[in-house]
């Protein structure tokens, strides 16, 4: 311990008492204050179906310190590229008039074209990691619209492993490098998915060849949570967003993306540019789905859960637009790095959703670039929206100009006044105003049903996908600890009996396997390892023995 500075222990390296009477070592969760936290999953709702309040102190102190635990990069989806394009409205819904359900003005006329930047991404990993790694594909439209800017911030995969937000930090924790070692491991992501059963739908996608898209070009995107879409009389309904690309979907083996890797780590980025260099301008259809605002308790599942897919039958894709990409940054840094998104950056027509990962989101993904990017970030030529900004925001950090309107008298930096200052805009509609009338609890959704549409995911998959599947998850948890093994078998079980048993038995045969090479290994050094953990050992020693010696120079 480093000696104490006016009495007070120095808190950054001690391991000892924290100088408040109480242990460290206790194993009991706290916040930053030193308060005992009695419910680490659930956000503080309106009923247990959102929306969340303001008053979340516990989730704003854990959520606020996440988004501030990396600098520069982002803190997800660091790793990534961008283009600029054009989105062509369709104007229609089905054989409806889009009015019908929306008075967003980008949507209204057929052909009518908005300006586009979209930032493609991986979740997980670093700024310069590989484009080959297995994770989710971060998929982010910014419109630069007539009404200001609409972020549609999304990721390929359609549903996602959680459905509450203050579960978020835990979630990326565990897929991040170990804070001791730095290195990632299977066991620290399955010791946290296999404690969070909605996780399954997810990893059912996410490990099979769904979770390494061929490039950018050819995958699907997705809004992944619930909105709202708002007509000029105020009434509101359900919509989930889907980007279909029309190069058609591609996915990597785990073998593939490997072989890949070892000759451009790049690869994703580089295809994306080029194709748009040489003039093969990438494009998506937009689609929709519809549903009349509720809880429909007729479904088996709940419609703000993100987890969960809203089934094509009983709710039909409907497209409304199509997104063209066709030119290339001029600098990577100014427009893709800079560049900043949020779940909140909505137009008028455009409405949120009671789902709880989404207004979870919509704290932490402006608060997060104000923290990266700076309290400014809005004024950088590849967030500005294109509309003229009129606001009393004045100063901060690296401010450039201020929104003052020629005309006004620039004394005035507030509303109401009677001194030529800014005034309200007339409404455009009427106000959606939906009503609640539920208890302020911290509690799950009821129709959690955990296993039904991972099992259906499963089902779904062809024989090869299966294969690279239960590979992919026999590889990443033979190296776990058998508590964990155990616990996702039952998951699989629960999801599908065949998906179980070939997990189990990929197991025992990898475990078997393992058994064998600890033995040789025993035999040969007096150290043994197991499964993946012998393979990277292997890996550190080859680096020193196969290596060809240098002399000092």
């Amino acid at each position: 311990m480093i000696p104490a500075e006016n009495g007070k222990p120095n808190q950054s390296q001690s391991n000892g008492s924290s100088g408040n009477g109480q242990s460290q070592n206790s194993d009991i969760l706290t916040t930053r204050q030193g308060h005992p936290v009695s419910d680490n999953q659930n956000l503080r709702t309106v009923g247990n179906r959102g929306p969340a309040t303001l008053e979340n102190y516990q989730f704003l102190e854990k959520m606020s310190h996440f988004d501030r635990e990396r600098i520069p990069e982002r803190v997800v989806h660091a790793r990534g590229t961008g283009a600029h394009g054009f989105f062509e409205a369709y104007g229609m819904v089905g054989n409806e008039p889009i009015s019908k359900y929306t008075r967003a003005k980008l949507f209204q006329e057929k052909g009518k074209r908005t300006p586009t930047f979209v930032r493609f991404s991986t979740v997980g990993h670093g700024i310069h990691s590989p484009e080959t790694l297995r994770d989710p594909r971060g998929f982010a439209v910014k419109f630069y619209t007539e009404d200001g800017n609409w972020d549609l911030v999304g990721n390929n995969l359609k549903i996602f492993f959680i459905r509450d937000a203050i579960k978020f930090p835990d979630l990326i924790h565990s897929q991040k490098p170990d804070p001791v070692t730095n290195i990632q491991s299977g066991e620290r992501i399955f010791d946290f998915i296999c404690n969070t059963p909605e996780a399954m739908h997810m990893v059912t996608f996410l490990f099979s060849p769904w979770g390494i898209p061929a490039n950018y070009r050819q995958m699907q995107g997705s809004g992944v949570n619930t909105y709202k879409w708002v007509n000029k009389e105020g009434a509101g309904v359900l919509v989930k967003y889907h980007w279909e690309p029309l190069q058609g979907i591609k996915n990597l083996t785990q073998a593939q993306a490997q072989e890949i890797q070892g000759k451009n780590f790049n690869h994703a980025t580089q295809d994306l540019y080029e194709a748009i260099e040489r003039g093969d301008y990438p494009q998506w259809e937009l689609n929709v789905q519809i549903m009349e605002d509720g809880e429909h308790p007729e479904l088996g599942f709940d419609p703000l859960d993100d987890t969960k897919l809203w089934p094509q039958d009983q709710f039909p894709w409907y497209p409304i637009g199509k997104m063209t990409l066709n030119r290339n940054p001029v600098n990577f840094f100014a427009e893709v790095e800079q560049s900043a998104f949020g779940t909140g950056v909505l137009v008028d027509g455009l409405d949120f959703s009671d789902d709880k990962m989404l207004q979870g989101r919509t704290f932490s993904y402006s608060d997060t670039q104000r923290y990266r990017v700076g309290a400014n970030y809005l004024q950088l030529p590849i967030n500005a929206p294109i509309k003229k900004v009129a606001t009393n925001q004045r100063d901060g950090q690296m401010a450039y100009h201020q929104d003052i309107v020629p005309g006004l008298n620039p004394h005035v930096n507030y509303e109401p006044s009677s001194l030529e200052g800014l005034k309200e805009a007339p409404e455009a509609g009427k106000d959606h105003t939906p009503s609640y009338s539920a208890n302020l609890v911290r509690q799950k959704i009821d129709r959690t049903n955990d296993f039904k549409q991972a099992g259906e995911r499963y089902r779904l998959h062809e024989d090869w996908e299966k294969d690279d599947l239960i590979s992919n998850l026999v590889n990443a948890l033979a190296p776990a600890n058998k508590i964990i093994q155990d616990k996702m078998i039952e998951l699989c079980t629960k999801c599908d009996f065949e998906y179980g048993q070939r997990l189990a038995d990929g197991i025992k045969k990898a475990t078997e396997m393992v058994m064998k090479e600890k033995e040789m290994m025993m035999k040969e050094n007096g150290k043994a390892l197991s499964g993946s953990d012998a393979q990277k050992e292997e890996a550190v020693q080859q680096a020193e023995e196969m290596s060809t010696e240098a002399k000092p120079y």
